[in-house]
């Protein structure tokens, strides 16, 4: 991910230089080469954000951290670039602080923030040209947005005390995704039509089939070369799946995807069962408490 570049125009009206987007067709050769290609990208968010910060561009006095981190806690994209930014400028000594989107923004405050976020390329602008992608990439940050949620009301309901960063982990599991769509989204297709085909295919063996990388690894490795804080990178690890706090962001994941479609998932019973062990509850309370959780406020 390229650093944030201060707005040096002073002209809001004046619209961004928008270059044409980079579509890999062929995948990289492996991990190394995907790492390097995505910390040297310039990674764009969602139009609704970009839109957004503009206007809060031009109220920037009337602006805090909280009305920043309310509006970026909604866009994974946005997300990565703030922690990553933040976190490229912490001292070593402070690697294993835990850092959200709140506490990065209080930390960089708010007029160093739009110093250094100029106007953003967005994932519209990339895609323009792959309808299907978008469509595809807009299902997806659905279910990422399901799989913070469910991943919030299970921390809750345990007592977790790392609740936010609990949340954010479930919020960017799929990230690496994210970011196939933007840059290979004829490959993510690719995955997406074997899957379609074969649904009985692992997504695992299929990416590395077509990226040549499980996208799992990209997301810890990109994680670990943005320096992203140490207890996120852990809870994020599904490597380490016996412990609590790591299976409350799996299995988040795994009830947003098996539940994308609806209730009547043929897995949903043995996940149900799961998050039972995890929430020390009988399986029918288990489920009715997914069910609330699910539904909107």
């Amino acid at each position: 991910m390229q650093a944030a570049t201060p707005d040096t125009d002073d002209s809001s009206s004046t619209p961004a230089f928008v270059a044409p987007p980079v579509h890999l067709k062929e995948p990289l050769p492996n991990l190394a080469t995907w790492a390097h290609f995505f910390l040297k990208a310039d990674i764009p968010v969602l139009e609704s954000t970009a839109l957004a910060l503009e206007a809060m561009r031009q109220n920037e006095d009337e602006v805090d951290a909280g009305m920043l981190a309310e509006l970026i806690d909604t866009d994974p994209f946005m997300t990565m670039k703030v922690l990553a930014y933040v976190s490229a400028k912490r001292r070593n000594q402070e690697s294993t602080q835990t850092e959200t989107v709140i506490s990065s923004l209080v930390m960089m405050g708010v007029a160093p923030f739009f110093r250094n976020f100029g106007v953003q390329p967005t994932v519209q602008q990339q895609l323009a040209d792959q309808p299907a992608a978008l469509e595809a990439l807009q299902a997806l940050l659905k279910r990422a947005n399901r799989a913070a949620h469910f991943a919030t009301g299970f921390a809750v309901h345990r007592g977790d005390t790392d609740v936010a960063v609990i949340r954010q982990a479930a919020f960017l599991n799929d990230f690496a995704e994210m970011l196939m769509f933007c840059y290979a989204p004829t490959l993510e297709m690719e995955v997406r039509a074997m899957q379609h085909a074969n649904p009985t295919l692992r997504t695992v063996n299929l990416q590395r089939f077509v990226f040549n990388i499980d996208l799992n690894d990209l997301r810890q490795e990109l994680m670990m070369h943005w320096r992203f804080s140490e207890l996120l990178v852990r809870i994020s690890d599904g490597k380490h799946a016996e412990h609590p706090t790591v299976r409350n962001v799996i299995l988040a994941v795994r009830l947003a995807r098996h539940t994308e479609n609806g209730w009547d998932n043929p897995a949903l019973p043995d996940d149900i069962e799961e998050i039972s062990k995890l929430l020390n509850a009988p399986p029918r309370v288990t489920r009715g408490f997914v069910y609330k959780i699910d539904q909107p406020t």
